[in-house]
């Protein structure tokens, strides 16, 4: 059931833009801004902080659009493991072809890419380079340091980052973002400060924070909906020791900057003579938790996250027939929360109607809470029937009514079975998409039908069998938040991806 707005987008944006304002005017000089999370289509956030949109950050940088100039990280570990953005499906060189791209069509200077930890045996990183410059790009490469993030003397040395490449820039603010999570953007700003110093410019380090949200507690639903989501990194909320230790407040950080904070204090005592922060959180502009005007909805939003996190790591560990280490965090995270998979309303209709036909089905919960569900046919699979049937309901129209024309259905049934090899010529949700659409031309219903469309973005939908790509990116393009039971429809060795 899509939420109730629990965030003020418009105070974010304003709150976000004067402090980060504010501490380009503190430090002075050049400022390296790490962009925490997703710059662009930050689905999780607008996920868990509903009233967030998914372009809420980029839209306040659009403010300062001249002023600042981008820099994208991809970690070369992360193209080697064929990592994917699961909330796009498509592999992290893509999306950062894709970043590029929607940078630059804002207005946007990005012309530079880095890749970090970077081998001479990573072939893939190696080739993929090679396309980018292909592309008229600048690529600076960064090594791994050993010991870093430990080792301050060796990592602030020629032997450290004076091994990594300079990333020439021409503006006095930098914004470092990345695909995902784990991409090196600290340790690219950090690289950055030392041959910014090196080369006489003085700079400074900041980072745009959304998650974890340092002024909520630890343990907040949100908070641990941040931890769900990066059980792939495991990383873990906890409380800010320096901060407690220099202001005597408890306020929430995660392992990863608590972990590297020495060093970066350490670095800039090294180069500047004095660091601006005593802390993690005061390396952080994150104003997310000020905006928060509905913590309830946001609570269960996150709640709610939190359980998708859980079903999509099992499914990641089924396809990938892994040990249940993802999984087992995920439920760890949802014990702190409080919740279990039956607080998600669509898995309950979804399993029962399993168990009473014997074959696969589907549950999806609309905006005035109707639980509509979908059984296996010889005409339609689940998916596809939960979605006829959710449309009728929306549009009011006879659930007994036959949507799709004889005439649309036929020469598909056809194509699969008689010339693409289909074992079957159940119909798909995107070849039921377009036979609705072909009927539309003779039929006002499903004319009718197809207008709803749009109502289903936000609704939660369970399947009871792990769905094929193309369900997959059908559902991601409507907005329909989907988790399935780690279980194949038909149990074989071989499955095209």
């Amino acid at each position: 059931m899509p939420h109730a707005i629990g965030f003020d987008h418009d105070r974010y944006i304003e709150l976000q833009s004067h402090h980060i304002n504010q501490r380009r005017r503190s430090i002075g000089g050049k400022l390296y801004l790490e962009m925490g999370g997703k710059l662009f289509d930050d689905m999780h956030a607008s996920r868990v902080l509903p009233g967030f949109t998914p372009d809420n950050k980029i839209a306040m940088l659009e403010e300062i659009r001249d002023e600042l100039e981008i820099i994208v990280c991809i970690n070369a570990k992360d193209l080697e493991r064929h990592k994917v953005r699961a909330d796009l499906g498509i592999p992290y060189e893509e999306d950062a072809l894709r970043l590029i791209d929607a940078f630059r069509e804002r207005g946007f200077l990005v012309n530079n890419v880095v890749l970090t930890q970077l081998s001479d045996d990573n072939h893939i990183a190696l080739t993929f380079i090679e396309r980018l410059e292909r592309l008229g790009l600048t690529v600076s490469r960064h090594r791994v340091i050993p010991g870093y993030p430990s080792n301050t003397e060796l990592i602030v040395s020629e032997e450290g980052f004076g091994r990594n490449e300079f990333v020439r820039t021409s503006r006095d603010l930098v914004v470092v973002t990345a695909p995902g999570p784990g991409s090196g953007k600290l340790a690219t700003c950090l690289s950055q400060i030392y041959h910014e110093y090196r080369h006489g410019t003085p700079a400074g380090y900041a980072k745009f924070e959304t998650f974890p949200i340092w002024n909520l507690p630890l343990e907040h639903p949100v908070n641990l909906a941040y931890e769900a989501a990066t059980v792939d990194l495991d990383d873990i909320n906890v409380i800010d020791p320096f901060h407690l230790q220099a202001y005597g407040e408890q306020v929430t950080s995660y392992n990863r900057d608590v972990e590297v904070f020495p060093l970066l204090r350490d670095m800039l005592e090294m180069l500047a003579g004095a660091s601006p922060y005593r802390s993690p959180t005061d390396m952080g502009v994150n104003m997310a938790g000020y905006c928060i005007s509905d913590d309830a909805a946001c609570c269960e939003a996150a709640r709610q996250e939190i359980i998708r996190r859980y079903y999509k790591a099992l499914v990641e560990e089924r396809r990938a027939q892994s040990d249940d280490v993802r999984s087992h965090r995920a439920a760890v995270v949802m014990r702190k929360a409080g919740v279990s998979t039956t607080d998600r309303a669509v898995v309950g209709p979804a399993l029962e109607l399993a168990e009473r036909t014997g074959g696969p089905a589907s549950a999806i919960q609309l905006a005035d809470g109707t639980i509509i569900t979908g059984k296996t046919s010889p005409l339609l699979g689940c998916s596809a029937a939960m979605l006829l049937n959710a449309l009728k309901y929306l549009a009011g129209i006879d659930p007994d009514l036959d949507l799709l024309a004889p005439e649309a259905i036929e020469p598909i049934q056809t194509l699969k079975a008689q010339h693409l090899g289909s074992r079957n010529p159940r119909l798909h949700t995107d070849e039921v998409l377009i036979a609705l659409s072909v009927s539309a031309a003779s039929s006002p219903e499903a004319r009718e039908a197809l207008n709803y469309l749009v109502e289903l973005r936000g609704c939660d939908v369970h399947t009871t069998t792990i769905l094929g790509p193309v369900d997959e990116s059908i559902f991601r393009n409507l907005g329909v938040l989907v988790t399935s039971e780690p279980e194949y429809q038909r149990k074989q060795l071989y499955r095209k991806r």
